[in-house]
């Protein structure tokens, strides 16, 4: 199928074929006709499946239909986890829309920038506002943005906004906008809290789930090699060697240990960066540019990086460190093979990360054989799990309590 036979016009059609779209992917083919014809819509969809367009391409089309005179008003409102991604999707509506006879005045609303630039930018006029959820009510309270031209609200990865308190934050979202509104809702998962968002959000949402997403995963070939931890370093050295690759990103579970890699392979000679939360936005921009022009040929990354950002080629993806989720290990490994391409990904297990990666290989339907590599070979011996003492309640915070409050300081910086 072609773009042509999904109803979209002509400028957007040029603007497609400018930014060389050629098919719509098989999520595109199902959400760009049911969101013309004005539906809810609620999609299940994995990364690297062209969920972003699939909202932006009728968005645009039905917005351009019913477009006033004099100043911008906000019509739509897009909520995204990440600043890259709101960059990103504000990009995508800009890029999309630029053959249009009135072009969208876009504005992304992230954290690390001026607040007052960006009600600036708001202020002067708006059609298309791309947000993170915190930086959203930050300007929000400041009580000088009117939201009640609103038709269009789209929630993007909101299971991972779920992480970063979302669902408090809804309700007072859910306030100040419009009650007669079109709703598209993306998520990867749809656990019990995503489904109580959709009921609060969404009035009779067609449902969008598509069984070729699976595909995205099968065309990546993923490995397991058994490494002791201290020679994951030089493992990753000899095969960058070995391999020859060109664009690697490594996932790290920490922002410090990103930076400290980074720079040992720079002292040896690799074009190699670190990107996690604590970095400015400059700095972060600036990263992510270089990477997807390949001046960077290796980025030491966190799961920051792990949703939703389209960089094309990238030859091999590796979990230096396991994800805490299998839903996070399936974002990481989506970064390649993308756009219908082959891609690699390589996990790094030594014998304290067994028990977790089988895990993860339960939950995500998988089995993968464990390898080890001539001269990396996995030594000593499996350590006896210990049992510790029972926990004594209210002395120490749970391990789902941590969780959360990292995720809200991460938040913080959105």
């Amino acid at each position: 199928m072609s773009f042509s036979k999904l109803g979209l016009s002509e400028p957007i059609l040029q603007a497609l074929k400018t930014s060389q779209y050629i098919a719509p992917t098989p999520i595109q083919e199902k959400v760009i006709p049911l969101t013309l014809q004005k539906h809810d819509i609620m999609a299940r969809a994995q990364t690297g499946s062209g969920k972003s367009a699939s909202f932006v391409l009728p968005v645009l089309e039905l917005w351009s239909q019913n477009t006033s005179e004099g100043k911008a008003k906000i019509k739509v409102l897009v909520l995204t986890p990440t600043r890259e991604l709101t960059l990103q999707v504000a990009q995508y509506f800009s890029d999309f829309g630029i053959d249009l006879a009135r072009k969208p005045k876009v504005v992304s609303l992230i954290g690390g920038e001026s607040i007052g630039d960006q009600l600036y930018a708001i202020q002067k006029g708006c059609d298309i506002l791309v947000a993170t959820s915190g930086r959203f009510l930050d300007v929000l309270s400041k009580k000088q943005m009117n939201l009640s031209y609103i038709e269009y609200l789209i929630l993007d990865e909101a299971d991972k906004m779920l992480n970063f308190g979302f669902a408090e934050e809804l309700d007072q979202i859910l306030e100040v906008i419009p009650q007669k509104r079109q709703n598209l809702l993306f998520s990867a998962t749809y656990p019990q809290k995503m489904l109580d968002i959709a009921v609060k959000v969404t009035n009779n949402p067609v449902e969008v789930t598509l069984e070729e997403e699976a595909l995205t995963v099968e065309k990546i070939r993923q490995r397991v090699i058994e490494v002791n931890p201290e020679n994951r370093g030089p493992l990753l050295r000899y095969l960058m060697k070995k391999e020859k690759w060109k664009s690697v990103l490594v996932f790290m579970a920490n922002k410090r240990a990103t930076d400290n890699l980074a720079a040992k392979f720079r002292k040896r000679g690799y074009l190699a960066e670190s990107f996690h939360g604590d970095l400015t936005q400059e700095e972060r921009n600036g990263t992510l540019t270089h990477f997807k022009a390949k001046k960077i040929q290796i980025l030491f990354a966190t799961d920051l990086i792990s949703r939703g950002l389209d960089i094309d080629d990238i030859s091999c993806v590796i979990n230096y460190d396991l994800p805490r989720s299998p839903a996070d290990y399936i974002h990481r490994i989506g970064r390649t093979g993308r756009a219908g391409k082959d891609g690699l990904a390589i996990t790094f297990i030594g014998y304290a990360e067994q028990a977790h990666f089988k895990l993860i290989e339960k939950r995500s339907n998988i089995k993968l054989q464990r390898e080890q590599i001539e001269g990396f070979e996995l030594t000593g011996e499996v350590p006896l799990r210990q049992k510790g003492p029972a926990p004594i309640k209210g002395k120490k915070k749970s391990k789902k309590d941590k969780l959360r409050e990292e995720a809200l300081k991460d938040a913080k910086k959105s």
